[in-house]
């Protein structure tokens, strides 16, 4: 099976220079993992958002887009549990 190619929006780039190291460290092995697998268990879809999953890292939410056709996960947010939903 072919590898999905992982982009982060710069937001959400920003957004993750400003967690804490570990977090930062974990979250990227998570994405590492996506790539391999767009839709690991534990991932879930986001009711009453076109085509948004979220994935649960710790106290982290990584929220993307699946693009099978160009094998393309984009990462629109990620953000802290209580913050992550506020502007979607």
């Amino acid at each position: 099976m072919a590898e999905y190619a992982v982009t982060v929006a710069r937001s959400a780039r920003k957004e993750l220079e400003r967690l804490p190291s570990e977090a930062v460290v974990r979250i990227l092995m998570k994405l590492e993992e996506l790539s391999e697998n767009p839709r690991p268990s534990g991932v879930s879809k986001l009711h009453g958002q076109k085509g948004l999953w979220r994935l649960r890292v710790g106290e982290y939410r990584v929220v993307y887009l699946i693009d099978d056709a160009q094998r393309i996960i984009d990462v629109s947010v990620i953000r802290h549990r209580r913050d992550v939903y506020r502007d979607l």
